[in-house]
């Protein structure tokens, strides 16, 4: 049964590594429903979060192919009851609205959405959360002449991981182009990166 999976890759930052991720996916018609890139806690290594909706053994081949990639240190594949997730949404609405209509200052209110630009023309809120809660305030915003709207990818924290943090801390400690007895950093890799 398919359901909804998060990967989190962890990777170095080389040029044409999202185009080698994405090629893994293309090739096996795998739908990315989010996809968000950003800087890791450790520097020059980048953590790609990964949504799409599959089942567990073409996930588990799929984690497999991804960590085949060089450049690639470690995939967690979680689902959602194993992550903390979050998503931002931008709304745009006619500010003339917004002042006139309580309804909708109370409704902002309530899904905790804040102000980031006011002029006389329009006014653009912010609100994180799920993508349910997003979609709730998108709905009810559309009664009331909602402009525009734009979503963010995924970003997740894996509740039981701590990341690769320790893990590339050990890697750099047993760095085999150090020390001449051991110089197969693919082997080093597998090793350190075994769950």
């Amino acid at each position: 049964m398919k359901e909804e999976h998060t990967l989190t890759v962890y990777a170095e930052n080389q040029v044409g590594l999202l185009n080698k991720i994405s090629i893994i996916f293309s090739r096996r018609k795998i739908n990315i429903e989010s996809l968000n890139t950003s800087p890791s806690e450790i520097a020059n290594i980048y953590r790609f979060t990964i949504v799409i909706h599959e089942t567990a053994e073409v996930i588990k081949n799929l984690v497999r192919q991804i960590e085949k990639i060089v450049d690639v240190f470690k995939v967690y594949n979680n689902t959602n009851d194993e992550i903390i997730w979050q998503q931002m949404a931008l709304y745009k609405m006619p500010t003339a609205v917004i002042m006139k209509v309580v309804n909708v200052e109370r409704l902002l209110r309530e899904f905790g959405a804040k102000a980031v630009v006011i002029r006389n023309d329009y006014t653009v809120f912010e609100a994180t959360g799920q993508k349910e809660e997003i979609n709730n305030l998108l709905k009810e915003l559309t009664k009331y002449g909602l402009i525009e709207f734009v979503r963010s990818s995924r970003i997740a924290i894996i509740k039981s991981s701590e990341g690769v943090h320790k893990r590339v801390l050990n890697m750099e400690k047993n760095d085999p182009r150090k020390s001449p007895i051991n110089n197969e950093f693919l082997s080093l890799k597998s090793k350190i990166f075994q769950m």
